[in-house]
């Protein structure tokens, strides 16, 4: 076989000072793994990683490349991992000795030695990942790929270098990168490297809750994440690390009267709205919108089948999910709860004359969240009914224009009350109670209804009425 050469493929600045002092320093240096898998398949990212593999000292080889581009505090050093870090022009570039692995039944951290470059890619998680580019003067540019991963890069094809049931047992997490790749890049996995996934599902009881949410994160922000979750469904992994998704699997007929399949339903709801938004976040909302209706379905006699309440109970389900794939407990996950409990509020605005107190009150509790759930409810329309598409698109760009026209005039998305708490305490010299609640209330629903616009003088009105109602006292001049 000829030999390869990718010296196009090392334009960055690293390369020729790795060159420089691997060579002065006697050691074989090569940039490995995804650096050039993505080369390879013209895969350009906006952070580029370079992981460059020693065979000897990564860190002595690290450290003077550090010294000659002269920037301070810019390496960082991992000595119990045996890497270093190191950022420099745009890329995260890391540097490692060759080592070989070994695993415990109960850990996927592997005892590490030192090892060729032979064992380095022996431990490599797939053969487009095992590929290597010498470094060196001699054979710069020389690409070494013993397990034939160009082909596998030809033929869009995801294998295991060696063993997939070792490889897969001895770290599972490579379960998971395998369909995360596979979904990033629309390869298919090998038969014998898909079959031992399945085989090997248990496994996964090893891993950590933090990695399997990375992973599926990366799954989620994949371009067509519906393929990546029907692997994760296939190989039986979806069922063990959420079970909540695959209970929205099948159809049910009762008196000639069916239901769609919700978890198809789920992912191209997932896939549509991929198609306009990169933001994590709102595909998780697209993922979780209906993921209490096998909890609410119920059969009508007269309307077949209902899910009712499905959006309220699914934004409740929301935070033990966040919780069990540990996400941030915070303002992430609250917006994909309010997320989950609006989605339907627009259909229903699109289903019916939309009345502006209605469109107040959407505005109201969206907030500054009113373009994602409008994208997210223009995702949720999966009919194969042209026409119904039509219809609803069309009046969906009603209610949004709709939303521009009332929100110019009534400024109600980031509603503040127009007298507030203390205002009232101080006109009827209160101490803090619950009627003040009571008025606040009653001015807020008469701006939401269209009564009052949203102005003091007028909201000042609402509050004296029923501050009469209460036997309110008037103490200050309005």
């Amino acid at each position: 076989m000829p030999y390869t050469y990718l010296t196009d493929a090392l334009t960055h600045p690293i390369f020729p000072l790795v060159r420089q002092i691997a060579d002065t320093q006697g050691v074989d240096a090569y940039v490995i793994g995804g650096f050039v898998r993505d080369y390879l398949l013209h895969r350009k990212k906006e952070e580029q990683d370079i992981d460059i593999v020693v065979i000897g000292n990564g860190l002595a080889l690290s450290q003077e490349v550090d010294q000659q581009i002269c920037e301070n505090d810019n390496l960082s050093i991992f000595k119990n991992f045996g890497t270093a870090m190191l950022h420099y022009e745009g890329c995260e570039i890391e540097f490692v000795g060759a080592r070989k692995e070994s695993y415990q039944e109960n850990s996927r951290k592997p005892a590490v030695e030192n090892g060729t470059l032979e064992e380095d890619q022996n431990r490599r998680d797939f053969t487009i990942n095992a590929m290597a580019i010498c470094l060196n003067q001699v054979r710069y540019g020389e690409l070494l790929d013993p397990f034939h991963g160009m082909d596998d890069l030809a033929a869009c094809i995801l294998r295991t270098p060696l063993d997939p049931d070792l490889t897969f047992s001895d770290d599972p997490l490579r379960m998971l990168r395998a369909i995360r790749f596979a979904s990033q890049l629309y390869f298919d996995i090998e038969n014998e490297s898909f079959e031992a996934i399945q085989r090997n599902v248990p496994r996964l009881h090893i891993l950590s809750q933090e990695r399997i949410a990375e992973e599926f994160n990366k799954i989620i922000l994949s371009p067509r994440p519906s393929y990546g979750f029907k692997l994760l469904d296939v190989s039986g992994i979806l069922k063990e690390l959420f079970p909540e998704l695959v209970k929205l699997k099948g159809i049910e007929v009762k008196n000639g009267k069916a239901h769609k399949d919700n978890f198809e339903h789920t992912l191209e709801v997932l896939d549509n709205i991929s198609l306009v938004s990169n933001d994590l976040w709102i595909r998780w909302a697209a993922l979780l919108h209906d993921i209490a209706k096998p909890q609410t379905k119920r059969f009508d006699s007269s309307q077949g089948w209902t899910f009712h309440g499905h959006e309220s109970m699914g934004a409740k389900m929301v935070e033990p999910i966040f919780k069990r794939f540990k996400l941030p407990q915070n303002e992430k996950m609250r917006f994909v709860q309010k997320m989950v409990f609006l989605h339907l509020r627009p259909i229903i605005l699109a289903e019916e004359i939309v009345s502006d107190s209605a469109v107040r009150r959407l505005l109201f509790e969206a907030g500054e969240d009113i373009e994602p759930l409008m994208q997210l409810c223009r995702a949720d329309i999966t009919s194969k009914n042209r026409e119904k598409v039509k219809k609803y698109q069309g009046n969906f760009t009603l209610v949004e224009q709709k939303l521009k026209d009332i929100e110019a005039k009534d400024h109600v998305r980031n509603f503040q009350p127009p007298v507030s708490g203390e205002d009232i305490m101080a006109y009827f010299n209160l101490g803090p109670c619950h009627e003040i609640g009571i008025i606040k209330t009653a001015i807020k629903e008469a701006i939401l209804d269209g009564i009052i616009p949203n102005e003091r003088t007028e909201a000042l009105q609402i509050m004296l009425q029923e501050a009469q109602k209460l036997n309110f006292k008037l103490v200050k001049p309005l």
